[in-house]
């Protein structure tokens, strides 16, 4: 179906958010700069002991201070951060994470598997070595189970096994190998939502192959083909059938988000069409809400904005999403919101001048709250509980393994508080208008307008 896009308060290109086949139909920021050509850091933020206080970034410790590396998460997944060279994955129900960490001395460290538990209590990490240190281009993706997935590259093949604690060592469990055909880059794709299964892509020179790499009942398992080159990797059902991924057509072109229906052998859907030209990407989803994180140039330039799985509504693209001199890329959505896409709270890795902190959105409250990240966050990983209540893994020296609690900021009622006093003042709105925006009349894509139509009365 075809809506209007919103660029702050002005609508730009028709875009189409379709419906697929299946299931799927307190702290603020900087005030002000002294210095306004660099970012200020956040001025404070809840730490690892539950209070609010001024950030410190790690001087002594032996780990990455995520407010000094220039390191970028990896978007797309939402679940995937990317701190040092090593990346954070968290389980789809939120009960389990892994990553590659290092142990021993500084001039003979190794990498070596790492699984954080997240669901009790207290967090707690279990190492998982081996007889011999891991490459640091291994992946690690954890099941629901308690077993940790890791992928990898041995001469000209993708080994996959499972590993888990068993008494005092490591036990590993071989799933089988994949060929690297012609040189094909492969990719753990986001843990999918059932818990038990894991999937890769291999991108070949004229399709991209999806992979059942865990789960399956005898090794690695073909379970689609798409054609073009794709990359990125959302889930859009809770049952891991429908797979969004961003794809270049043959022969190049504008790289648009489709859907991949695993459960009729890979059909594909258009997802994301918000002009012809324009690169329109699928950062994350959620299968509650059908709240969509999109990143699209359709506007002109690369903007973040937000949709609706399956609505006729306008995609919006907020200006208060692109701060100045400042990257924004989504890692989280708050779950459990039915039906209620503009009240999900939204985590965003933010990247400055001044490091990476986290920044708190809601569609419906067109504002974006700033804080400062807990020592030793591990960049761009996170996520909420049903509460509205943020989790915050982080490691450092005096804490290998802690979780921050960040409850999500309060938003302002519209036209009340002192940011919209603000806004009254200047003409103008910290995003969209407040008013209802129009709603476009369903269109066939190829009779797509390319500017904001209303329907006719």
């Amino acid at each position: 179906m075809t809506a209007c896009a919103i660029e702050g308060e002005t609508t730009g290109a028709a875009a189409t958010v379709s419906p697929v086949s299946g299931e799927a139909g307190k702290a603020e920021g900087p005030g002000g700069r002294e210095e306004p050509e660099e970012p200020e850091r956040p001025e404070a933020a809840r730490g690892p002991e539950g209070t609010w206080g001024p950030y410190e970034p790690a001087k002594s410790h032996e780990v990455v201070d995520p407010l000094v590396s220039d390191e970028s998460g990896e978007p797309g997944g939402g679940v995937r951060a990317t701190t040092g060279a090593a990346a954070f994955t968290i389980a789809a129900d939120g009960s389990y994470a892994a990553r590659l960490t290092l142990s021993g001395a500084a001039d003979g460290a190794a990498w070596f598997p790492e699984r954080w538990t997240l669901d009790g209590h207290e967090p707690y990490a279990v190492p998982l070595p081996l007889g011999q240190p891991e490459e640091l281009d291994s992946d690690v993706l954890p099941l629901a189970d308690g077993r940790v997935l890791i992928r990898r590259h041995v001469a000209d093949r993708h080994t996959f096994s499972l590993l888990y604690p068993t008494g005092p060592g490591t036990g590993e469990l071989p799933l089988g190998a994949l060929e690297c055909a012609d040189g094909a880059r492969l990719t753990l794709l986001p843990p999918s939502p059932d818990g038990a299964s894991a999937y890769a892509l291999s991108v070949g020179e004229h399709s991209t192959a999806v992979w059942l790499v865990a789960g399956g009942a005898f090794g690695p398992v073909h379970v689609a083909d798409v054609p073009g080159r794709c990359s990125g990797g959302a889930w859009l059902d809770r049952a891991g059938r429908l797979l969004a991924l961003d794809r270049e057509p043959v022969g190049g072109g504008p790289v648009k988000a489709v859907a991949v229906d695993l459960g009729r052998g890979g059909e594909v859907t258009p997802l994301l069409q918000i002009a012809p030209d324009s690169n329109d990407r699928l950062l994350l989803a959620d299968a509650d809400s059908g709240l969509l994180l999109i990143r699209s140039d359709a506007p002109g330039h690369d903007r973040l904005g937000w949709g609706v799985l399956g609505s006729c509504l306008p995609v919006r693209f907020p200006e208060c999403l692109r701060p100045a001199d400042v990257a924004v890329t989504p890692f989280a959505v708050q779950p459990g919101q039915m039906l209620m896409p503009e009240s999900c709270a939204v985590a965003l890795r933010i990247d400055g001048a001044a490091g990476s902190w986290v920044g708190v959105w809601r569609p419906s409250g067109r504002r974006l709250h700033q804080l400062a990240a807990p020592e030793g966050w591990l960049a761009g990983s996170g996520l909420w509980t049903r509460d509205g209540v943020l989790k915050l893994p982080y490691a450092n020296g005096d804490v290998p393994c802690g979780v921050a609690l960040v409850e999500a900021p309060v938003d302002e009622e519209p036209g009340v508080g002192t940011a919209w006093a603000a806004a009254t003042e200047s003409g103008m709105q910290p995003s969209a208008a407040a008013a209802p925006p129009a709603v476009c009349k369903p269109v066939p894509l190829g009779q797509a307008p390319l500017v904001g139509r209303t329907a006719p009365g």
